[in-house]
């Protein structure tokens, strides 16, 4: 079905909804000259119980009432008004102090953080709001952490684009990313699957630092990463977003969401971009960035009945994305697998369905069950210049869950299984390498929550895998009240995951180098099965540093594996995988500092150092591209609204990376280490109205790239070719733009 036919449904779509008989209305008042929002005043119909509350702009929207059109505004402090309503039209309605009660008034403000750390989580999680993903050019979640430096944002390969994350020093492999607590960008999906959520489409993001919750799964090692997509009850009836940018990509988002009835509502989602202009700035024959297409379509359906504590979730999703890229003259109805022009095609298509079920019990609240599941496949055709990989992957996962108390409410515990299969059918170069995964997981979590003093949750699951045999998995989370303003926590734990060492290194297919895998007996291409532990601490200390609201924060976490597959490259010209034979480890400490300079103008900074060994076949060493040190810092800074919604938002933030160390090839014989540098992004965004908002911005403002990208790129079919050893952006000063519209 061709994107123009939903444009028209969309269109007829808005003016259903925009036919429904609403009153619109803002409440304010007067200080002095300035015009100030009132958040929270009472708006109800005269005579009954139909009302509303303002939110933070002071806006309410309220049914038409049948039985008055007499409407009561109140605020504690203010005049009660009653107005006579005869039109729908949206109207502000200023609301007088009431001066009568001569009372001395404090008035506590302090602006919403975006990002912060929970203070009341047991875990060391840091809540993201769909504001903060606002901030930068967030046209999906692999671009969604610009702006937080927990998260290292760094391009994976010079031809795709791509870019891949880093928690604790640990690739993205050995986080668990989940979509509503559903593991979402796992196994063939593991390179490009954080392109496929568009930024637009999430509504939260949770990232847990350390091993995460039993219940989620054994996969989490170095952290968690959950994604809390917008739901069709709360989301606005509708959105529109278009993007565009220097580097020739064109983004359209268009959202839906319509109320079926009381309980039953539903979205619909529409996602497509495109790139279609070749750019090559660094003049090495290579287009800088893939062109590429993708449609992205995804529907929800959402039941709620609060009487009877029901809530259902079903949603489905298809997504087709094609990338081209190689030599700025492949033409792949000429050359595809040419020994003339290099060239490279990704072809994915990607069903997901899920459903979930949730139950709390009306009279005991604390109780609770719930069912989730899920169904996917992920299709990929590939080809890297002489090279084949095409994967597929058939995923079903189930959880079943029981939340309760032991004798009261502070003591909690999770209970339930779950059951995953995985079947993948993999070749490259004509080598089969098909496996399926079975699992059947039970576990136990008890949250003891104590805010004033000590609170912990402890979990312990048992895994039955065909292919690994039966495990346990323990893990811990203890967090102390030292005192109001100071917070203590530890973690500790053990996670497994199995190694898809093609889907997970895709980068290494942009090179010729050959490919050898140690193998063993076991079913993971004859690895063995990834196992570690990981330990970690964290100090949180709210300040008052020259009578500024302020937080530091200490984290240091250590991960050892005991079982890890070895990607060695430190040899030009191949790629050796092999068992872990000694020891590796990951070490991370970050010190975050931020304050509020004033009510509008917020600095956030971060200090961290990763120490990551591995000791590989020619010796211990630093993991290659890992920077030992990076500094992070941002500053945001909002205008106040004015009556017309008006009002200018701005960001910077600057990411320097300390030098990484680079392996042996063509360029660096005897290997090396790059250098230090900065990268600057800056975002400016006027809100129009209530409505609609304009945004441009400019990411590498400083033009800093790496100045040969691409090793050996007049020789492309040389054994020398390699465009995975990337440690600096490949594309110079981007500058984008957009528009924002809603209703």
């Amino acid at each position: 079905m061709k994107i123009k036919y939903y444009i028209y449904f969309f269109l007829c779509f808005i003016n259903i909804l925009s036919s429904q008989e609403i009153i619109k209305g803002k409440i304010v008042y007067k200080d002095n000259r300035e015009t100030i929002a009132l958040d929270g005043a009472s708006v109800y119909w005269q005579g009954t119980s139909e009302g509303t509350i303002t939110d933070v702009l002071g806006d309410f929207k309220l049914k038409i009432s049948n039985k008055t059109n007499n409407l009561i505004i109140s605020f504690l402090g203010f005049k009660t008004d009653t107005l006579e309503i005869v039109s729908i039209k949206k109207f502000v309605h200023f609301l007088i102090e009431d001066l009568s009660n001569n009372l001395d008034e404090v008035s506590v403000v302090e602006r919403k953080k975006s990002a912060k750390l929970s203070f009341t989580k047991t875990q060391n999680t840091i809540l993201v709001d769909a504001n903060e993903l606002l901030k930068a050019a967030c046209c999906n979640l692999s671009e969604s952490f610009e702006t937080n430096p927990s998260i290292d944002v760094n391009f994976s390969d010079a031809l795709t684009g791509t870019k891949q994350i880093n928690m604790l020093g640990l690739k993205s492999p050995y986080i668990l990313i989940s979509e509503e607590n559903i593991p979402m960008v796992r196994g063939a999906s593991q390179a490009y699957g954080l392109t496929f959520t568009p930024g637009t489409w999430v509504e939260s993001i949770q990232i847990s630092k350390g091993t995460g919750s039993v219940v989620n799964g054994f996969e989490s090692i170095a952290g968690q990463i959950n994604t809390e997509l917008k739901k069709p009850f709360t989301d606005t009836p509708f959105f529109l977003n278009l993007f565009g940018s220097k580097n020739g990509r064109l983004e359209l988002n268009i959202q839906l969401n319509k109320k079926i009835t009381k309980k039953w509502s539903t979205g619909l989602f529409i996602h497509s971009n495109q790139r279609n202009q070749k750019i090559d700035k660094n003049v090495d024959g290579f287009l800088d960035a893939p062109l590429s297409n993708q449609i992205n379509i995804l529907n929800r359906f959402q039941y709620t009945d609060p009487v009877k504590g029901l809530v259902i979730f079903y949603n489905w999703r298809f997504l087709n994305d094609k990338k081209q890229t190689g030599e700025i003259t492949f033409d792949p109805d000429m050359n595809k697998n040419s020994t003339m022009i290099w060239g490279s095609e990704i072809d994915t298509q990607r069903f997901d369905t899920a459903l979930k079920f949730g139950y709390v019990f009306p009279e005991l609240p604390y109780k609770s069950f719930g069912l989730q599941t899920a169904y996917s496949t992920h299709d990929q055709k590939a080809y890297y210049g002489l090279r084949n990989f095409n994967i597929f992957h058939e995923s079903f996962y189930s959880n079943l869950l029981y939340n309760s108390i032991f004798n009261n409410t502070t003591n909690k515990f999770k209970s339930g299984l779950n059951f995953s299969l995985d079947r993948y059918v993999e070749n490259i170069d004509n080598q089969d390498f098909s496996r399926t995964d079975k699992n059947l997981g039970v576990f136990l979590e008890w949250s003891h929550d104590d805010l004033e003093k000590l609170s912990w949750t402890a979990g312990l699951r048992v895994d039955f895998n065909n292919n690994i045999g039966t495990f346990l998995t323990p893990r811990l989370h203890l967090r102390y009240t030292y005192d109001e303003k100071t917070i203590i926590r530890l973690s500790s734990g053990s996670g497994r995951k199995a190694a898809n060492i093609f889907a997970e290194n895709q980068s290494l297919f942009g090179s010729n180098r050959r490919i050898y895998i140690e193998k063993g007996s076991n079913p993971f291409y004859g690895l063995l099965p990834e196992r570690a532990w990981n330990y970690g601490i964290s100090l949180s200390r709210s300040l008052k540093l020259f009578n500024k609201n302020s937080n530091l924060i200490f984290d240091y976490y250590t991960t050892q594996f005991s079982n890890q597959v070895v990607v060695d490259v430190e040899t030009q010209g191949r790629v050796l995988f092999y068992n872990l034979n000694g020891n590796s480890s990951a070490k991370s400490l970050q010190v975050t500092f931020d304050i509020d300079l004033t009510s509008r103008l917020l600095f956030k900074s971060a200090y961290k150092n990763d120490i990551v060994f591995i000791d590989y076949k020619s010796g211990n060493k630093q993991k290659q591209l890992v920077p030992k040190n990076r500094i992070f810092a941002n500053l945001s800074w909002n205008s106040i609204k004015n009556i017309k919604n008006q009002q200018w938002l701005y960001d910077i933030t600057i990411h320097h990376l300390g030098s990484q160390r680079l392996v042996e090839n063509y360029t660096t014989p005897n290997g090396s280490n790059s250098p230090s540098y900065s990268i600057i992004n800056t975002q400016l965004t006027r809100l129009l109205s209530e409505t609609s908002e304009i945004y441009i911005g400019i990411e590498n403002f400083g033009n800093y790239t790496q100045s040969i990208p691409i090793i050996s790129s007049d020789q492309p079919f040389n054994t020398n070719f390699d465009s995975s050893q990337i440690w600096a952006p490949v594309f110079g000063r981007m500058i984008y733009g957009g528009f924002r519209y809603k209703i």
